[in-house]
């Protein structure tokens, strides 16, 4: 089976060191090549990020359109900011081109509505980069949980709170400065730590309610919020989202990104498994999971990972292949909770219904 050719559109830091080096196995000197698919090719709105694409063996395109007009690119990882997804993602398919889309799609429900119509209507296969369903230690904590390992769960909480937007360059950038792009807490980590609470407990988020934290910092959007949800096998949780946290310093920062899972018989607790970290030796922490009960606590590391870009970009290019349909409807689920989170936040914390 022939690798599926992409090209990446938008390529900041993200794309850059997450995506083309790491996913698309480009660093070759920590990854061998990837087995189902391979980055030809690269474009972004800053000129400037020509060299960073060229050093990584990629052909520059001046432009989305003259990317998209390639032939021999048959799909597209969208990486540009996010009120732009859904116009670059459209522009793709009526391209012809499959897409993967960093989160959210889009900003609007109608708009990912409209992106999953054209996908069904030519065929196309539509993924959303939620690649922390692919970490190897979140999948472990899952199957622990699966297998009773803490008894009955009756709470969850995870959190994803750190420092970005005192630096007046990060106050500037459009995760802060732009509400409209759904770039806040809320939805730049709110968004992970829900689709995370849904696959952690295998059970669909169906109500939630967020009220925003209290403004310690001077940016257009949301400083954080405090997130209640309920899911359809009954347990409650909760997520703890900011942008105005330090957290001591890089390793206080990266080790808080995680969750506690509460069951009859003990707690799982993921430490630095909520980021872009996957486990591997080199990473700046080496993120664990905790196993504790009334014996005491039980850390688990495991000898194995799956690099979590490259797992979602395998999904993406073995569905081209297959043709095994997916037009993207937890993504519309996503979005809908991060709507759901405004929402409420706006009226007083009221518990509301995930309506898509």
């Amino acid at each position: 089976m022939s690798k599926v050719k992409y090209g990446i559109i938008g390529f900041g830091g993200i794309a850059e060191n997450r995506l083309a080096k790491e996913g698309f196995c480009a660093d070759a000197s920590r990854f061998s090549p990837h087995p189902h698919a391979v980055l030809i090719g690269a474009t972004d709105v800053n000129p400037d990020r020509r060299q960073a694409a060229e050093a990584l063996g990629l052909q520059w395109y001046e432009s989305a359109e003259a990317l998209l007009a390639q032939e021999r690119i048959e799909a597209v990882f969208v990486a540009t900011n996010n009120r732009s997804h859904a116009a670059v993602a459209k522009a793709a398919m009526e391209s012809g081109k499959h897409c993967l889309v960093e989160k959210p799609i889009a900003t609007s429900l109608q708009d990912l509505r409209e992106l999953r119509r054209l996908a069904r209507e030519r065929n196309l296969i539509l993924d959303v980069d939620h690649m922390m369903v692919h970490n190897s230690y979140n999948l472990r904590a899952r199957s622990l949980l699966e297998e009773g390992a803490i008894g009955g769960i009756n709470d969850i909480c995870l959190h994803m709170e750190f420092l970005y937007g005192a630096d007046p360059g990060e106050a500037a950038s459009w995760r802060c400065s732009v509400p409209e792009e759904l770039g806040g807490p809320i939805g730049d980590v709110g968004s992970h730590c829900l689709y995370m609470a849904e696959f952690l407990l295998n059970s669909r988020i169906t109500r939630l309610a967020c009220v925003y934290l209290p403004r310690t910092l001077d940016i257009a959007v949301e400083n954080g919020a405090c997130i209640e949800f309920e899911t359809e096998s009954g347990v409650h949780g909760g997520a703890r989202v900011a942008f105005n946290r330090p957290r001591g310093g890089l390793a206080g920062t990266l080790m808080n990104l995680g969750y506690e899972i509460y069951g009859s018989g003990g707690t799982i607790r993921g430490c630095g498994t909520l980021f872009q970290l996957s486990g591997h030796p080199e990473e700046p922490v080496p993120i664990r999971l905790e196993l504790e009960n009334t014996s005491g606590p039980e850390v688990i590391r495991l000898d194995e990972v799956d690099n979590i870009y490259q797992a979602v970009i395998s999904r993406h290019a073995r569905a081209v292949r297959s043709g095994t349909f997916s037009d993207c409807k937890e993504a519309l689920h996503n979005l809908a909770m991060i709507v759901a989170c405004h929402e409420s936040a706006q009226h007083n914390g009221e518990m509301l219904r995930i309506r898509e």
